[in-house]
């Protein structure tokens, strides 16, 4: 054999072995631990849906390998989004979950990166935003409030996240109200919300019913309107509409991965998830946190993520105006 047919044998054969072990990645996946991480707080509309994932997927035998839960608040989850841009890129072990605020956050500026710097895996869910209140407050309903707020908008706390405040300002608009003038407190989800309202921080707040449906079952605190088209099922609180303001708004979440996260990884997910949401365990925690499964993957999905970014950047531009 000549030196020239010897390398050309030895490089075959490397091709050969480095797609076989490729092969044999796919096949094995996943190998070990999974990092399922919510970029909000314990209690946050993130930490109930990532935390939704993991048990359903692990009490119905879907998935084998520990999945461990982290919460890493910051800005809404852009400061984590960052993070998985710029540390985590080809990685197959890290996947995170997301909402309308990867998109309101990167239009606001708060974020440099959007769904389009990262692998999208699939959309999981729908809710509506409902705004609550303290049970000693002196709102009987969202016509008190906005009363209220018109009034003298400094004695009003409104507890929300950066991305909860858009669909209270629009309330407020509706209202013949000032959006500027609106009094926020920043919290990063319903946990913390849900903390500030029992001390007294904030009379107010604003976020996705699973964050608070539990507490107004129980009366802990007053619902004064839900921001869909008709009551929810189960749950005694008015709708915006039905109170003379005309706004509905719902949020989408769903799961990403890193930049170039391996199709291998991707698919399995896909198909993990595809299951899961046929499951009676996640059935029944949709039931239980009021939101409705609305799973979506591949181009579905990356035509509704461009048309609903188009309508945020819309909507983000008539509020300026």
């Amino acid at each position: 054999m000549t030196t020239r047919s010897a390398f050309l044998a030895l490089l075959a054969a490397c091709l050969l072995l480095v797609g076989c072990e490729g092969n044999a990645s796919a096949d094995r996946y996943p190998a070990g631990p999974v990092t399922m991480t919510a970029g909000a707080s314990a209690g946050s509309g993130f930490d109930l849906t990532i935390r939704a994932v993991v048990d359903s997927v692990q009490k119905e035998g879907l998935v084998d390998v520990p999945l461990p839960v982290q919460n890493r608040p910051g800005n809404s989850g852009a400061d984590f989004l960052a993070t998985m841009v710029d540390q985590y890129r080809g990685a197959d072990d890290q996947i995170s979950v997301t909402s309308l605020s990867m998109m309101t956050n990167q239009l606001r500026g708060t974020s440099r990166y959007g769904y389009r710097d990262v692998t999208m895996i699939a959309r999981l869910m729908t809710e509506y935003f409902v705004v609550v209140a303290r049970p000693d407050a002196p709102f009987q309903n969202l016509g008190d409030l906005m009363s209220a707020i018109k009034s003298d908008p400094s004695r009003v706390a409104v507890g929300a996240a950066l991305d909860d405040q858009a669909p209270f300002d629009l309330l407020v608009s509706a209202a013949g109200g000032d959006p500027s003038s609106i009094r926020y407190v920043t919290h990063e989800g319903g946990g913390d919300q849900g903390a500030a309202l029992a001390s007294g921080e904030i009379g107010i707040a604003i976020g996705g019913v699973s964050e608070f449906v539990n507490q107004v079952k129980t009366r802990e605190l007053r619902g004064l309107g839900v921001l869909a088209e008709n009551r929810l099922p189960g749950l005694d609180v008015p709708t915006a509409r039905e109170q003379g303001l005309d706004v509905t708004l719902s949020n989408w979440r769903g799961l990403y991965g890193p930049p170039d996260m391996p199709a291998y990884a991707v698919d399995y997910w896909q198909q993990a998830l595809a299951k899961m949401v046929d499951t009676a365990t996640w059935k029944d925690i949709a039931d239980r946190s009021q939101f409705t499964t609305t799973f979506m993957v591949g181009e579905e999905f990356q035509t509704f993520l461009a048309e609903t970014q188009a309508d945020v950047e819309a909507a983000l531009q008539a509020a300026r105006r």
